[in-house]
């Protein structure tokens, strides 16, 4: 049983080496817009969450809520 497993898994390795691959094709490269200089926004503001992450902290307090919307709102906090 195991040679004949052996052999089915070769004979698929080779029906996938054997395959052609298609060229690779070269994408067009928009040119760089040259923008108003403005000041690179912070990771905080980018993403909307206030103040410094808190993915290290415990957030077991969030599982006494009462029902699985309150949970999950009080653990995006800690995301």
């Amino acid at each position: 049983m195991k040679h004949l497993t052996f052999l089915v898994i070769a004979l698929f390795a080779a029906g996938a080496i054997a395959q052609e691959k298609p060229a690779a094709k070269e994408e067009a490269k928009p040119e760089p817009q040259k923008e108003a200089a403005k000041p690179a926004p912070t990771k905080s503001a980018a993403s909307g969450k206030k103040g410094p992450r808190r993915w290290n902290e415990d957030a077991r307090h969030c599982l006494e809520k009462t029902s699985n919307t309150e949970v999950i709102k009080c653990a995006e906090e800690y995301l």
